[in-house]
């Protein structure tokens, strides 16, 4: 579907080669959207009755549900898109809570103007994420706003999983003596989005993170039962907020040795251009764990184990002393506090 005449019946859109207000409007040119567009991508037997409502079989267990909006610019960039991100990002937050993802929804907000083409192929991308994911996106909506009131394309996404039975995580099980965990390397999506806004280049070219982490995710919690006790994805606010949250949640401190923090060369090279520090820098594809002591070796080696934790460290612990504050040890072995950011230092990153 990355171009016009891959589509299902692409005659009547060759006639609107952009969005224009009437593919919003209910009518021929919005059916007409969903059926060569949206259906062959995303088509399942829950999306395919077209129903105001999707029918799912009943669940077993405990529901976590998510929702997320996404507002990423640009559209496309190094490693993903809005549509990869939209997945990938409601697919974590289930994830976090130890859930399976197993469907989405997603709501289009569309400018009229986009291109068909690129929305064609925003909408691949995100099929094939969910696909990789294995979740299925069982309903959706599609609205559209006058030109210059909606930079092109904003996706809504909300999603269902199921919570096994024994997995209990969540951001105030913190205890003094655990473990701080980080899947790889910070800031890559982040400063992936700002490269190609600044137009900068490097030698290595800095590639957005934007990947599922629910595989990851199960193979932490069946290398020791019961020892996960909180996760976060640092997504906006990066590293930093992640930890600030888990600490005030479980009213502990947290103390990270800032050396064994994973930042590549060239993420460390454009936040030293930009002024910005890796710790606040936004991540699409990585996780912190707080973890039970005594399964913290087991589920490390897990998570190198597994493509989306290869790169893996223990990076601090959590500590009784200063709750709800964040601490770093520098390489000098001086110590200093990480204080929250007062805002968003990357706009429209996810």
């Amino acid at each position: 579907m990355a171009d016009l005449e891959s589509w299902v019946c692409p005659v009547p859109l060759r006639d609107y080669p952009t969005i224009v207000l009437g593919h919003g409007g209910g009518g021929r040119l919005s059916a007409e959207l969903v059926e060569q567009v949206f259906l062959p991508a995303f088509g399942n037997p829950a999306l395919d009755a077209l129903g105001d409502a999707s029918v799912l079989p009943p669940a077993a267990g405990r529901l976590a549900f998510t929702t997320d909006s996404y507002v990423v610019r640009p559209l496309f960039f190094p490693g993903g898109s809005i549509g990869e991100l939209a997945v990938n990002g409601s697919v974590n937050d289930l994830a976090m809570r130890g859930a399976v993802p197993r469907y989405l929804s997603a709501g289009f907000i569309l400018e009229e103007g986009l291109p068909i083409e690129a929305l064609g192929r925003l909408v691949t991308r995100m099929a094939a994420a969910a696909r990789a994911a294995g979740v299925e996106i069982v309903t959706g909506d599609t609205k559209v706003v006058e030109r210059g009131h909606g930079d092109q394309c904003y996706i809504n996404t909300a999603g269902i999983g199921f919570i096994p039975d024994g997995v209990d995580i969540g951001p105030d099980r913190a205890r003094p003596g655990d473990v701080v965990l980080v899947s790889g390397t910070i800031g890559d999506h982040g400063m992936a989005i700002m490269s190609v806004r600044e137009g900068l280049a490097f030698e290595s070219p800095i590639v957005s993170d934007c990947q599922p982490l629910h595989g990851l995710v199960a193979a932490m919690l069946a290398a020791a039962p019961g020892a996960v006790r909180a996760l976060r994805d640092p997504t906006r606010g990066g590293l930093a907020a992640a930890l600030h949250e888990i600490g005030g949640r479980s009213r502990v401190g947290v103390l990270v040795d800032e050396p064994r923090i994973p930042v590549t060369g060239p993420v460390q090279a454009a936040c030293e251009m930009l002024g910005l520090d890796p710790l606040h820098v936004a991540n699409e594809g990585k996780l912190v764990a707080i973890v039970d002591p005594a399964g913290a070796d087991q589920i490390l080696a897990a998570m190198r184990g597994h493509e989306a934790g290869r790169e893996a460290r223990s990076i601090g612990a959590v500590t009784a002393d200063h709750p709800g504050l964040l601490m770093a040890r520098t390489g000098i072995g001086a110590t200093r506090v990480i204080a929250p950011s007062l805002g968003e230092q990357l706009p429209r990153i996810c």
